[in-house]
């Protein structure tokens, strides 16, 4: 077993679970419900999220629903709003396996009219509203929706966009037209098959233009018996907070199936800030939220406060919770339960930390394999057969999850970039592997660790460099505030150098030789940063991811980066390692040859 204080786990002994059994067995009711709502569902069966939904209002009925600032809302007042929603769509011909648009901001009204949506029968195409322009026109004809409601002041990025306008209408409108509509449960619902699909969610990753990717009714429940059941575990009395947008998968699949499974409350929080976090979770008496890691890092980065522990939440459930700072982030906020996941909005697995494991993303119950890949494509090598190959236990390698009846690969609206993602004839003739693009490794006792995207990792000095250990490492230098970290080319040198990019933290100044220090501490040699970019502010997307392209474009001062972009232009400072003890010094033009030369970095 590893060191508990140390910022990463080499393993999961029995020790480790032994301990957590007694905490599984007092949450069986929770438990039980989660597989028997979820897990015992066949993809034919008429059951879906609408259809939990309804027997939820009903034996919750006068219990709250959702809390959004002054608001409350019971379940038996939100099933008649949905119902109300529901018919308003169906006088606009929206029926079984049509799409609907919906570009909201966090509110009830975007909760209710997703459940509305999903209750005729039909999909719901969840918009990022930071979208705008080209991106926001390739999203919405991605769709190719009957219907699409958005918020009156999100109107006119649409139809500036070019998009299609077709069926657009406000949610204003909507309200209009449901005030007069029958509260009734609709009958389209009863009708609704597991395998039929519910949501169209949008990847968005840090490159190209955005994927719909297919989430069917039959793996939502399989999630709220995953994340609701085995991993959150909630009862009817816990209020669970969420602050990131609903089309985020976090806060649509993760926190409203685990609020659902329990028949528990949802809190919503228009946005997230750091500032006022714990305020909002003191004020909504929330028990419970959900994270994706870099929350976890700008609350922790945040002055000490009284609040830091006047609050009642005893488990957090997300992905991304670094191990570097997992141990300080759960003592200095008395988090009791960290339920850590790994997931991915066109997945068809997940990993559970389902015994409170600390430093890990728990177990996964379906067939996966860690096997060897290439650099550059990002595909599985095979051997002389034609094979894949397993990596050795405990080493790093790319997530392969197989594709079956049991565990299916819905994909994406787009049928070709849905087959790019699978492995075919991988251990054998005939079978079928999605190809996650995510690096894991093997901790033991069916546990495992996330290494990396594997996008983003990069070689140098014939090793393969994860980012997120690097990240992990530089942020533990008190300066930083935040930073993100990629791979460069240098022109002679094979593979790529290592870059960060820093935001420092208010107040301080630049300081190479700390920065140095605290790498070098973490992390192998060949894995410290050659050149690091000190910035006024990281760009990030609307889900808190860091926008690496354009960093990676623009490379370091004097050279070009990946792009044609002339790199001496850049702005911001641009540091260069000298070596171990004298740490980061001002970029130089020669600097990049003396790394081909074996001069630089200094021994």
């Amino acid at each position: 077993m590893s060191d508990q204080n140390s910022s990463t786990r080499s393993s999961v002994g029995l020790l480790d679970i032994v301990p957590r059994l007694p905490g599984l067995l007092k949450d069986a009711p929770a438990i039980v419900k989660g597989v028997a709502t979820g897990f015992m569902a066949r993809p034919t069966a008429k059951t879906s999220i609408g259809k939990v939904f309804q027997d939820r209002a009903e034996k919750y009925a006068d219990s709250d629903f959702i809390k959004f600032g002054d608001e409350r809302i019971s379940y038996r007042q939100a099933n008649e709003t949905v119902n109300r929603y529901a018919a308003v769509l169906a006088s606009k011909g929206v029926g079984h396996g049509d799409v609907v648009g919906a570009m909201l901001r966090n509110s009830p009204d975007a909760v209710l009219l997703m459940l509305a949506i999903v209750k005729c029968g039909a999909i719901a195409g969840m918009l990022n509203y930071h979208q705008r322009g080209k991106v926001l026109e390739h999203s919405i004809g991605l769709l190719k929706a009957t219907a699409v409601v958005a918020e009156t002041d999100l109107v006119e990025p649409i139809t500036e966009s070019g998009a299609d306008t077709t069926g657009l209408m406000t949610l204003d409108e909507l309200k209009q037209l449901a005030a007069s509509a029958p509260t009734t449960n609709p009958a389209a619902t009863a009708a609704v098959l597991a395998k039929d699909k519910a949501f169209y969610i949008f990847t968005s990753g840090t490159t190209g233009m955005p994927k719909a990717s297919v989430m069917t009714h039959y793996r939502w429940l399989r999630a709220l018996g995953g994340f609701g059941g085995l991993g959150m575990r909630l009862s009817s009395s816990d209020t669970l907070y969420c602050c990131l947008p609903l089309y985020h998968n976090n806060a649509l699949t993760v926190a409203t199936s685990s609020v659902l499974n329990a028949g528990a409350t949802l809190a919503l929080g228009k946005s997230f800030s750091a500032s006022k976090f714990w305020d909002d979770v003191i004020s909504y008496d929330a028990t419970a939220f959900v994270y994706i890691g870099e929350v976890c890092a700008y609350l922790l980065n945040q002055p000490p406060k009284p609040t830091d522990r006047q609050h009642r939440v005893r488990v957090i459930c997300g992905n991304g919770l670094r191990p570097a700072i997992w141990d300080d982030f759960t003592k200095r906020f008395g988090i009791a339960r960290v339920c850590e996941f790994y997931a991915a909005s066109e997945g068809n697995t997940a990993f559970m930390n389902v015994f409170n494991v600390d430093k890990t993303t728990g177990i996964c119950p379906t067939p996966i394999a860690f096997v060897e890949y290439d650099d550059e494509s990002g595909e599985p090598l095979r051997d002389d057969q034609g094979r894949v190959r397993k990596v050795k236990t405990g080493q790093p390698g790319l997530l392969l999850s197989k594709v079956s009846n049991f565990q299916p690969f819905d994909g994406y609206t787009d049928k070709d970039a849905t087959e790019k993602k699978l492995v075919r004839d991988a251990f054998k003739d005939g079978d079928v592997w999605f190809n996650t693009g995510d690096l894991m490794r093997s901790q033991g006792f069916g546990h495992a660790a996330f290494t990396d995207r594997l996008g983003d990792t990069f070689r140098w000095k014939g090793e393969n460099v994860a980012t997120t250990e690097v990240e992990a490492a530089v942020s533990l230098d008190p300066q930083v505030e935040e930073c993100t970290v990629y791979g460069v080319e240098v022109p002679g040198a094979g593979g790529k150098a290592g870059m960060v990019a820093i935001q420092l933290k208010d107040g301080e100044e630049f300081d190479g030789k700390a920065l140095a220090k605290a790498a070098y501490e973490h992390l192998p040699g060949y894995a410290v940063p050659l050149f690091v970019r000190v910035t006024g502010e990281l760009a990030h997307t609307s889900t808190f991811k860091s926008q690496k392209v354009d960093l990676r474009k623009e490379g370091y001062g004097g050279t070009t980066g990946e792009g044609d972009e002339d790199a001496g232009t850049i702005e911001d400072p641009i540091y260069v390692l000298a070596g171990r003890s004298e740490g980061y010094v001002e970029y130089y033009d020669d600097y990049p040859q003396e790394v081909v030369d074996g001069k630089r970095p200094a021994k």
